[in-house]
């Protein structure tokens, strides 16, 4: 013996229970009791837009809590790796800099950029 499911509100239909309505297009309809039937035939509602139905329960998440527990999320774990050109202390270094250190560091690089031009410029201008 095989369980029916009924067709409008989605419950089981043991053998020799429910109804079953056939059109004159030969569609199928099978109804567990004749709440599922009153609401069908005459003018057929939506079982989405019904509370009762499993149609409306699975669109609302309804009943999902003891059959499933919610899925987890893996946490992406963030790395420190260095980089080509520098290694991992001297990123670290770099980033521990006070705002002094890095004017310092920063004005020391331009007057030796200066430095370098100069002696460029003069190194044209000998011949």
């Amino acid at each position: 013996q095989k369980v029916e499911i009924d067709s409008f509100s989605g419950y089981k239909i043991y053998p020799s229970k429910g109804r079953l309505f056939v059109c004159g297009d030969s569609k199928v309809f099978r109804f567990a009791n004749g709440k599922n039937e009153r609401v069908t035939l005459p003018a057929a509602q939506n079982p989405r837009k019904i509370a009762w139905t499993q149609v409306y329960r699975c669109m609302h998440k309804k009943g999902l809590a003891e059959e499933a527990s919610k899925k987890r999320t893996r946490r992406t774990v963030k790395h420190q790796r260095g980089i080509v050109g520098a290694d991992l202390a001297a990123i670290a270094a770099c980033r521990n800099q006070t705002e002094i250190d890095r004017t310092k560091a920063r004005q020391a690089a331009i007057a030796r950029a200066k430095a370098e031009r100069k002696d460029k410029e003069s190194k044209k201008t000998r011949p």
